[in-house]
């Protein structure tokens, strides 16, 4: 039974961890994010008990450099306070696997906009590069005016921006990981959307790599 691999896992002591690991979150510009040529994203997808883990890596005129992946068994159970302990390690493996590491790196999820820490926030930590967590859910731990996201625990903590990207969709949800500011996090992403689409172009190819990757798979 798949659920015997889940047994003994106390998510009690996974939120401490948590909570201890958001101390050591930098809000402040790792380096001069005006001059980032090497941008990278993630896409992941489950099938069945595997997690394909996806990464590509464009340069500033949105040309890919760089893709590869890694597949790994699932070990951890869905939960979207927990994501990276089911997801981070497939991701870690295909970073690793890249010969040209991007200088920032989006993802799908959540950064310092977690009630304790997010996915982005935790990938930041582990490989040391500055990362940007997209979502169009705004967690209930968030609070937000026309521009700015606030954390709803503290309202003075600003924990990321919005973001109308395309005419009639959902705002997008911005928020850092780790290492670079809200406000260039904001600029990268605006950067890198090209209209009429809704997210940055290094995400939508993310997601098309893995799509490919999964079909690859299945056959």
């Amino acid at each position: 039974m798949v659920e015997k691999t889940f047994e003994g896992i106390d998510f009690e002591v996974l939120k401490h961890e948590q909570l201890k690991l958001s101390k050591n979150v930098i809000l402040d510009d790792s380096r001069d994010f005006g001059e980032v040529i090497f941008v990278g994203a993630f896409s992941n997808v489950v099938v069945g008990n595997k997690i394909i883990s996806a990464v590509i890596v464009v340069d500033n005129n949105q040309e890919i450099i760089e893709q590869k992946y890694f597949v790994d068994r699932v070990n951890f159970p869905y939960s979207p306070e927990f994501r990276a302990y089911r997801e981070l390690p497939a991701m870690i493996t295909a970073f690793q696997l890249l010969e040209q590491k991007p200088e920032v790196i989006f993802m799908d999820g959540l950064g310092i906009n977690h009630v304790r820490l997010g996915i982005a926030s935790h990938f930041s930590m582990s490989t040391n590069t500055p990362s940007i967590a997209i979502t169009d859910n705004l967690s209930s731990f968030v609070v937000g005016n026309d521009d700015y996201l606030f954390s709803s625990n503290n309202p003075k903590l600003v924990v990321g921006k919005s973001f109308v990207s395309k005419v009639g969709s959902k705002p997008l949800f911005i928020s850092p990981g780790s290492l670079i500011s809200v406000d260039s996090a904001f600029m990268i992403t605006k950067k890198f959307v090209i209209p009429p689409h809704k997210l940055p172009e290094p995400m939508r190819a993310a997601r098309k790599y893995v799509k490919k990757i999964q079909k690859e798979i299945s056959k």
